[in-house]
């Protein structure tokens, strides 16, 4: 028999639950506990400068609820706290939360913290689980539910005329780990001893995820369904992730009738962590729906979380990740590259780029990090490299030519190499001709009768100064004459051009692709006069075929 077994608050199956046929189309009240629950999970808590400046981008973001701290918990978060009710900094339309246990000390120094703040919400908690009441408390349901009412009284009775508006929320603690029904009962003790004209906020939290998400769902909505006076709570959730779900569960959780979700910047908290916030209100935006949360700037969020905490977020955390917009997969690259060419040319309004889940401009990511090349890399990763970063578009088949270069370059150096490294690469092979057979100096057209033309070309051949000649029926055509007199018989297979630049320094490339027998090869050439470049670009192919 295994020492594990599958706990589930029901003791049979819940077959009632409409949760599964619903969608979420708005998003939550969100409370941010980056102060509180993701301060006490660091290593080294954070100082009172680093609250301020969290504080501080937590309430640009938009939060309208953060829980600032455990005023009775350190005189470190208790100084905290009267800071910024002192010193004026919480904005009016932002109400702060502390969390008390329900101990009288306890209880007495935390509403002494809040006094001349205009809102605040009071936090209560008692553990409830079976566990909890087994082994730490020893104590039967009864003086559990005496605990959570004594701690409603001492707030009631060190409530004073200096407070100004105070809501109570509370939070059977392990609610996971309790049966669903007393926790129903406790709630409903605990509303009804606090009583109030505002609705008192019920917080359900998975302080451990014991189970899947789904069963976490059947719990909020058997929760909703069952509680007495449901219109008159608000329903809360705060999910931790120990079984690496807590975005799952806070999503279910919402379709099963949470109005309210607490939880963290980038999931920072006890163990694995609480509910990822950030993840989850993109899950939403990427859905459509606005999460009234601004994230427009995530690496700024990112740098200061990151500061503030000593916790760095992963690089392949969930949008906010250095490379959760990256890709190194040749395929993977090649449908990106064809999926913002497509947008381009449809002017598509929908975003609908493979692999892309949201565009990252709108969380302040560039274009720049989505493809980046190691030997895994294809013709379509190299191809987008050279276009977005330098505005060379190759023809199709010099990408495969190109990206059989680039990966020879990225196996020996067994890394990845950068974009300047590509250009510099691409500038090597087709551009700097200095080192070649054959260099091209200057041209000279006569246009002749019957539309022919006569071109000298002025070259240094193996260190020899030479003007070739060649009559054609254009320039590039008379100068395929003049190099195959001096070298031997090519087919030009193909020829493409595109502007380089703009403004008064706009240069024309023109890229060629020539045979020899069977070997193909192409040649390129960048100029302000598009048949210089051309002449150019032929010139460098002639090279590849000697």
């Amino acid at each position: 028999m295994s020492k594990y077994g599958y706990w589930s608050p029901f003791r049979s199956p819940y077959k009632e639950r409409n949760w599964p046929d619903k969608q979420i189309s708005t998003p939550p009240i969100w409370c941010s506990v980056d102060l509180r629950d993701g301060n006490q999970a660091l290593i080294n808590p954070m100082s009172i400068e680093k609250k301020l400046k969290l504080f501080k981008m937590l309430v640009a973001i938009g939060f309208k609820e953060i829980e600032v701290g455990f005023p009775s918990a350190s005189q470190t978060e208790y100084r905290f706290l009267r800071t910024l009710i002192e010193e004026q900094i919480i904005p009016d339309d932002v109400t702060i939360q502390v969390l008390t246990q329900a101990r009288e000390d306890l209880i007495k120094k935390t509403m002494q913290s809040i006094i001349g703040a205009k809102r605040s919400i009071v936090h209560l908690y008692n553990s409830t689980s079976v566990a909890q009441r087994k082994i730490v408390f020893r104590k039967n349901k009864l003086e559990i539910v005496g605990i959570a009412l004594n701690g409603v009284k001492w707030i009631k009775e060190n409530r004073t005329r200096d407070h100004e508006e105070i809501v109570l929320q509370y939070s059977p603690e392990s609610f996971t780990g309790t049966e669903i029904d007393f926790s129903i009962a406790i709630c409903e003790k605990v509303q009804q001893a606090w009583g109030g004209r505002e609705k008192m906020i019920v917080n359900l939290p998975a302080t451990v995820e014991l189970f899947g998400p789904n069963v976490f769902a059947d719990s909020i909505e058997y929760f909703g369904k069952k509680f007495k006076n449901r219109s008159s709570i608000i329903l809360s959730v705060h999910t931790h992730n120990d079984r690496g779900t807590g975005v799952a569960a806070s999503e279910l959780a919402l379709l099963a009738g949470a109005e309210r979700v607490e939880g963290t910047l980038f999931g920072n908290g006890e163990r694995t962590g609480n509910v990822d916030i950030i993840n989850l209100a993109l899950n939403m935006f990427s859905h459509g729906i606005d999460p009234n949360l601004k994230l427009d700037d995530i690496k700024k969020i990112v740098e200061i979380s990151n500061e503030c905490t000593d916790i760095p977020v992963p690089v392949r955390h969930p949008y906010a990740g250095e490379l959760v917009f990256t890709a190194f997969s040749g395929s993977h690259q090649d449908a990106i590259k064809k999926g913002f060419e497509y947008r381009e040319k449809n002017s598509q309004q929908l975003w609908e780029v493979p692999y892309l889940a949201i565009d990252p401009q709108d969380i302040g990511r560039n274009y720049k990090a989505i493809i980046r090349i190691n030997s895994q890399s294809g013709k379509g990763g190299v191809a987008y490299v050279m276009e977005r970063e330098f505005g060379f578009i190759l023809p199709k088949e010099m990408q495969v030519e190109f990206s059989k270069i680039v990966q020879e370059h990225t196996d020996k150096a067994g890394r990845e190499i950068s974009s300047a490294e590509i250009k510099a690469l691409f500038e090597a092979i087709y551009l700097n001709q200095d080192d070649h057979k054959i260099v091209f100096k200057k041209i000279k057209i006569k246009y002749l009768e019957n539309d022919q033309v006569e071109v000298n070309l002025l070259v240094v051949k193996e260190g020899v100064d030479l003007i070739l000649r060649g009559i054609g029926n254009g320039p590039i055509d008379a100068s395929k004459q003049a190099l195959e007199a001096s070298t031997a018989k090519f087919e030009l297979l193909d020829y493409f051009e595109h502007s380089l630049s703009k403004g008064s320094n706009a240069k024309a490339i023109c890229y060629l692709k020539l045979k020899r027998g069977e070997k193909t090869h192409f040649g390129v050439g960048i100029d302000s006069n598009i048949t210089i470049a051309s002449i150019k670009a032929l010139v460098g192919g002639v090279n590849f075929l000697n």
